[in-house]
C-alpha cells in the first residue's frame, strides 16, 4: 500500500484554525479588564516599533501585559498583531505613533487563515472595529493611520503624555 504525499502547506490553515478555536476558549473577550489593571503601577513597558507577528502569541502577550498592571506605552510604529495591544486598559498610544493594519496571513504566503481576523477583532472597538471588519481584514496591503486618526476612530483610546 502506497501513501500519497500531500504538500504540508495545505494542512497549515486547518492546524491554525484548530489552534485558534482552542485558544479562543481560553482568551478573555474584548478590550476591557478590571479596575486594578486599568490603574497601572510601576515602570512602563514600552512597545517601540513593533512589527507584529504571530497573532496567537500576541494574544498571549496581551494577557501577560494586562495582568502585569504596569503601564504599557505603544510608541513608534505598531503594525499587524501589535495593534491588539492598543486597547489594553493599562495602555496608551504615543502621540507620534503610526498604526498599521492588514489581513492576517500565514508568513511567506498570501493565505489568510480562517478565524484569526475574528480573534483580532475582539480587541478593536468603534471606528477601528468598523474599518477592520469592512476593509483592513481583507487587504494584504498595509493601511497606516496616525495616532490622531486612531483617536478619532476610537475616542476611548488613551494618548500617552
Amino acid at each position: 500500500m502506497s501513501r500519497i504525499a500531500l504538500p504540508r502547506h495545505r494542512f497549515v490553515p486547518r492546524i491554525l484554525a484548530a489552534a485558534a478555536l482552542t485558544l479562543a476558549g481560553c482568551v478573555a473577550a474584548g478590550p476591557t479588564a478590571g479596575p486594578a489593571q486599568a490603574q497601572g503601577r510601576g515602570e512602563p513597558i514600552v512597545l517601540m516599533n513593533n512589527k507584529g507577528g504571530n497573532v496567537l502569541q500576541a494574544i498571549s502577550r496581551r494577557e501577560d501585559l494586562a495582568r502585569s498592571g504596569r503601564p504599557v506605552e505603544v510608541r513608534g510604529y505598531c503594525r499587524s498583531a501589535c495593534t491588539i495591544y492598543i486597547t489594553l486598559p493599562n495602555a496608551c498610544l504615543g502621540p507620534g505613533a503610526t498604526v498599521g493594519f492588514h489581513a492576517p496571513r500565514i508568513p511567506g504566503t498570501t493565505i489568510v487563515p480562517p478565524i484569526v481576523d475574528q480573534l483580532m477583532a475582539q480587541y478593536y472597538r468603534g471606528g477601528i472595529l468598523r474599518k477592520w471588519q469592512n476593509e483592513w481584514r481583507h487587504s494584504l496591503e498595509m493601511s497606516k493611520i496616525s495616532a490622531a486618526e486612531y483617536k478619532r476612530l476610537d475616542p476611548e483610546v488613551r494618548i500617552c503624555k
